[in-house]
């Protein structure tokens, strides 16, 4: 199909979709977060825009940003948003407390949800209602640079180990030429730093909770994890690693100051396009490592498009989600920047498009990733919540931004690990037993 044909069809789409809303046009308002195929996704909007007679305010902000101003708007049904950007994490909770609308019915007839990969749409559904659309799906795999590895006199397996990434990252790291051996999240937040340890900590033993809720920071698996991050990241890490998220080690894997990023599956496409990354042609993938227990140290995540229930203009908010989340969507980003470049990790379909899987030399690592992760049993211990880089309970958000914190500071050398532990434990505990665990 050529690109004329490509744009044709998605347009096609749009008109089809939207052509009932399209006789009253209305302005909806989305919020979303800053990472690269969002805001790819609000450049391409006016196609939808134009097919459709509607209009978006678009509210575009950073991860923390974002999670606080949707949870707040919805909590309290303030009703601001009509299409919202959230994850795995908030769309059962949310939906389970009918704070979202139902997408089993009103998406566009060719929308597609058997095509949905079951891992991802697994984590949006409550009992077999889908509450939010996936946008993109992800896991977290070994981001890292071939010409320093070979340089090292080292070779990066399929499957490592902590130990072998902490001994690469030291080989790597040249302080003097501004290369760092390892970039991974310092930044606090829930969904940041405590999004990598979480999963890092399952793969050495550790977990949230015991089988009674009982706070297990404490726990020699939980020092290890934390003593192991931090002792890696003060020998090889950047300087100032304690700021850095998803966007700011990105940058600096994209700057060529990076010779690992262990981070989301969805940053292979940017790492490796030439236009913004310095590095694109020297980058290879691994899985999430592991410490030999039988789990490794990869997350499950989506960011989806959901819409609350206090929204007044659900239609049009659906007829949205159906273009943007659906396949003519992916032709559409396929025609104007190439299928290295479309939302992974949500469709069936794509990993059977001999087309992506030809210009994604990272398609079939992603695709390996997300369907390792096990949100129902995470860890090597027995755990009385599913997530795999967080847990499904209304009070983790609050909980995990306090942890994180601690352990940025940490990060930040302002605390030991010890402290940050101890302080982890103790304000876990309290907030647990307030909520009656």
């Amino acid at each position: 199909m050529t690109k004329q044909q490509l744009l044709g069809s998605a347009i096609g789409f749009g008109l089809a979709a939207g052509l009932a809303s399209a006789a009253m046009a209305e302005e909806i308002t989305i919020a979303t977060v800053n990472n690269g195929d969002m805001v790819r996704m609000q450049a391409l909007s006016p196609q939808w825009e134009e097919a459709t007679g509607n209009t978006i305010n678009w509210v575009v902000l950073e991860e923390n940003v974002l999670r606080h101003n949707v949870t707040t708007d919805i909590s309290t049904g303030g009703g601001q948003y009509d299409v919202m950007t959230i994850g795995t994490y908030e769309a059962p909770i949310w939906g389970a407390n009918d704070w979202l609308v139902s997408l089993n019915e009103g998406m566009a007839d060719d929308w597609n949800a058997d095509d949905l990969l079951p891992a991802i749409a697994g984590g949006l559904t409550v009992d077999g209602t889908l509450y939010a659309a996936p946008f993109y799906g992800e896991s977290s795999m070994v981001m890292y640079r071939k010409d320093l590895m070979e340089a090292a006199g080292m070779e990066m397996p399929e499957a490592p180990t902590w130990q072998f990434i902490r001994e690469a990252a030291a080989a790597m790291t040249d302080r003097d030429a501004d290369i760092n051996g390892i970039c991974a999240r310092g930044k606090a937040g829930w969904g940041e730093n405590m999004a990598f340890l979480t999963a890092m900590s399952n793969s050495f033993g550790a977990r949230w909770f015991d089988m009674d809720w009982n706070a297990q920071f404490d726990s020699p698996e939980w020092a290890e994890t934390i003593n192991f991050y931090l002792d890696m990241m003060n020998e090889s890490g950047p300087a100032g690693a304690a700021n850095n998220g998803f966007n700011e080690n990105l940058t600096l894997f994209q700057q060529g100051k990076c010779g690992m990023w262990i981070d989301a599956t969805v940053a292979a496409s940017f790492v490796t396009n030439p236009t913004d990354s310095t590095v694109a042609d020297q980058v290879g993938f691994a899985l999430a490592p592991d410490t030999g227990l039988g789990k490794r140290g990869n997350w499950l995540w989506a960011w989806s498009l959901a819409i609350p229930t206090s929204s007044q203009k659900q239609d049009v908010a659906k007829d949205f989600i159906s273009w943007a989340t659906g396949q003519s969507y992916t032709e559409l980003v396929a025609a104007n920047e190439g299928w290295a470049n479309v939302p992974p990790g949500t469709r069936t379909s794509l990993y059977e498009n001999q087309e992506y899987l030809d210009a994604a030399p990272f398609a079939q690592m992603t695709l390996d990733s997300i369907n390792s992760a096990d949100p129902t049993n995470p860890s090597v211990q027995e755990v009385p919540y599913t997530g795999v880089q967080f847990v499904a309970i209304p009070e983790f958000a609050g909980i995990a931004t306090r942890v994180g914190q601690q352990f940025s500071d940490a990060l930040a050398g302002n605390q030991t690990a010890e402290e940050a532990l101890a302080a982890a434990q103790s304000f876990t505990t309290e907030e647990m037993e307030a909520a009656g665990y």
